[in-house]
């Protein structure tokens, strides 16, 4: 017997472990689900599976009228994945419908009488193509996207889950001469300075990584740093650190920063960044509601736990993998957090509050009740590069979504203000 694709049996794991356990591809690679794989077949089962996550709704779209009733979750998985390979990926129909095959018949009994419907539904599908192009991007669950319409409206909600569909390009944030590393990289300078790559290959390949020229950071995740405006000298601390981007910029100013995570895995990805970019911060793994600092910052960077739901179109199994329920307790935790990292300021200092999420509770109305809560707490001016003026919001911060920059690739979803007191 033939033996399965290891990339796709892998991704196929995948898939399952996000929509059976509610794992995230993150912490299933973490769980080394993609152990014994070459390089290469770990990025393209990374691939096969995000794609197969993102296109998910098309994917049961085109299959519908070829299926009776639902099969076993791990033979839809299996169609899925190979629809999205025919549809969305362009692979070659006869070579695609042979590995889905080969894979349903290594499955043992469990599977293997599946390997008839299989290759019938997958021929059926090959066979009607151009329908993938009529079909809608696939709307958010209803816990969302009921939220997000009732904040932004039907029309801005919808441009975001295409936003979600086109998928993340690669950026940039460098240490120095952006001008020339755009050239040598062959990207686009965006308007706040990050640098973007459609088609960048393997990461590690690229011109200025082994010298540490530059770190991958999503341009909205980048405008979080600037808007701290740390300066050389001063005593900044950054919280919910790992895996980095955000306390290379600061370290980058010349300031004295330290990073604090309670994950300590993801603190070696740090150290690892750090020390690729020729940059030092004091590194701390601790956790950010008992520890206590030895003397009062100049600045903190608060990157608070969220839903992450501005990151969806990089992550495309966030919004299967959560609800409104698992998402409540972080309300509290980030006030709580906001709360305690204000305290910690020299006088005359400052705190810039980020979330990657799309939520209001979780960033607007988070700065607007501390500022309720703190007396002489006032938000700062962000008139940083390249911020629009309809991304300033009402209460003092910035909010950006996947849906802007849409002719240039999108950003993720991020809401940013900075604090200080009196003045």
């Amino acid at each position: 017997m033939a033996r399965p694709d290891p990339a796709r049996h892998a991704a196929l794991g995948l898939i399952v472990g996000a929509l059976d356990d509610r794992l995230s591809l993150a912490e299933q690679i973490a769980m080394d689900a993609l152990d014994g794989l070459t390089p290469g077949d770990r990025a393209r089962a990374q691939r096969l599976a995000t794609a197969t996550l993102r296109h998910l709704d098309q994917a049961d779209r085109m299959l519908k009228p070829f299926m009776r009733r639902k099969p076993t979750p791990d033979i839809l998985a299996l169609l899925r994945l190979a629809t999205v390979e025919l549809c969305a990926e362009g692979g070659a129909a006869h070579g695609v419908v042979d590995a889905a095959v080969t894979l349903c018949r290594s499955g043992g009994k469990k599977t293997d009488s599946y390997a008839g419907l299989v290759n019938a539904v997958l021929r059926k599908v090959a066979a009607d193509l151009p329908r993938w192009q009529t079909l809608p991007p696939p709307a958010l669950p209803g816990w969302l996207r009921g939220r997000l319409m009732s904040s932004y409206g039907k029309a801005s909600v919808q441009q975001m889950e295409a936003a979600h569909l086109a998928g993340a390009p690669l950026d940039l944030s460098v240490k120095e001469t952006p001008e020339h590393w755009a050239e040598e990289l062959g990207a686009d300078i965006l308007p706040t300075g990050s640098l973007r790559l459609h088609n960048p290959g393997r990461v590690r390949d690229l011109p200025g990584f082994d010298e540490g020229a530059w770190w991958v950071q999503d341009a909205a995740a980048a405008i979080a740093a600037k808007a701290l405006g740390a300066q050389a000298g001063e005593r900044v601390l950054d919280l919910c650190a790992a895996p980095g981007g955000k306390t290379m910029q600061l370290a980058a100013t010349g300031a004295d920063v330290t990073a604090l995570d309670m994950s300590q895995p993801r603190l070696e990805r740090l150290h690892e960044n750090l020390e690729r970019c020729g940059l030092s911060a004091e590194v701390i793994a601790a956790d950010a509601l008992h520890w206590v600092p030895d003397a009062p910052f100049d600045a903190i960077l608060l990157d608070a736990p969220c839903s992450a739901t501005g990151t969806i179109r990089r992550h495309p199994e966030l919004p299967l993998i959560k609800d409104a329920q698992s998402i409540k307790a972080l309300f509290a935790l980030q006030a709580e957090m906001l709360d305690r990292a204000l305290s910690w300021l020299k006088p005359g200092g400052r705190l810039t509050y980020v979330t990657c999420s799309l939520l209001p509770e979780e960033g607007e109305m988070q700065t607007s009740a501390a500022l309720a809560r703190h007396t002489g707490l006032k938000p700062l001016p962000l008139d940083l590069p390249g911020i629009e003026a309809d991304w300033h919001t009402p209460e003092g911060g910035i909010r950006l979504r996947p849906d802007y920059w849409a002719e240039r690739g999108g950003m993720d979803g991020f809401y940013i203000a900075t604090l200080t007191f009196g003045g």
